[in-house]
């Protein structure tokens, strides 16, 4: 999985939730949804709990919490 990739979250109490990876370190990947999880405070999570989707978001066109949001709302209800 790559930075800027969409993703559901498939355990935690986030579960069923889209994100947008943020950054990868080790064996942890950084997510964030503009609204529990800024983009300047992402959420650490195990990649075996997290689905890849088949979108991906460019990072450096969705620079705010708000645009974030609002790209997530859209892919969730084409999906």
């Amino acid at each position: 999985m790559e930075v800027g990739r969409v993703v559901c979250s498939s355990a935690g109490s986030d579960k069923d939730s889209f994100f947008v990876i943020v950054k990868k370190e080790d064996n942890r990947i950084y997510v964030s949804d503009g609204k529990r999880r800024k983009l300047a405070g992402p959420k650490a999570k195990n990649p075996k709990h997290l689905r890849k989707t088949n979108h991906s978001l460019n990072l450096e066109t969705v620079t705010t919490d708000k645009a974030l949001r609002k790209a997530l709302a859209i892919i969730r209800s084409n999906i």
